[in-house]
């Protein structure tokens, strides 16, 4: 079983990570947008739909996947 980031979990996102957020105009498409996460906008440990982040280039949605490096 791959050990992968929960995006839903607060305590897995840090500035400088590389992730696959859904921007609210995507939600319903569920297009992903890859970025830097800037600032994390969550603050409550969790959240079913993804923690909340601000990418380094302004844009805003919730995390849901990671992308690691290769």
């Amino acid at each position: 079983m791959e050990n992968k980031r929960d995006g839903r979990q607060r305590r897995n996102i840090s500035p400088g990570d590389a992730v696959r957020i859904v921007l609210k105009k995507d939600q319903r498409t569920g297009k992903l947008t890859d970025g830097i996460v800037k600032d994390i906008l969550t603050n409550s440990s969790s959240h079913p739909h993804g923690i909340k982040v601000r990418l380094a280039d302004g844009q805003i949605g919730r995390v849901q996947e990671f992308i690691e490096d290769a």
